[in-house]
């Protein structure tokens, strides 16, 4: 099973940006789909972006589209998050999943392997 471990994560100024890291130990993130979620305190994880295993094909979740970009790094065994125009409603903490659907999936009930997550922190 892939391990996952993100960073990249911190405190930034509402319209600031950061970029996300997932990078991948045990066998090769190439092979799944990877994505993106967040969770804020009291609140459900929340799909963020997805990526293709071969990273042709990417979807945003509607609060992110035109402020968030998803890539894959296949020789870094890595896929990363660049947030830009951050607001403080972003705050949360970025989780990195793996699934066995190659295209990706929304529902986090899909993904087999997860990382322990970074917080990220928008102050206004």
């Amino acid at each position: 099973q892939v391990q996952l471990h993100e960073s990249g994560g911190g405190l930034v100024q509402a319209g600031g940006s950061l970029r996300l890291s997932c990078a991948a130990s045990g066998r090769t993130l190439n092979e799944h789909g990877t994505g993106w979620f967040r969770q804020a305190p009291g609140k459900e994880r929340e799909f963020v972006a997805l990526i293709s295993w071969d990273g042709t094909s990417t979807y945003f979740a509607d609060f992110v589209k035109g402020r968030f970009t998803i890539s894959r790094d296949k020789a870094k065994n890595t896929v990363y998050l660049q947030m830009n125009s951050l607001k403080p409603e972003d705050t949360a903490v970025y989780y990195c999943g793996a699934t066995s659907y190659f295209g990706g999936s929304v529902d986090s009930k899909d993904y087999v392997s997860w990382g322990q997550g970074t917080q990220v922190t928008v102050s206004s």
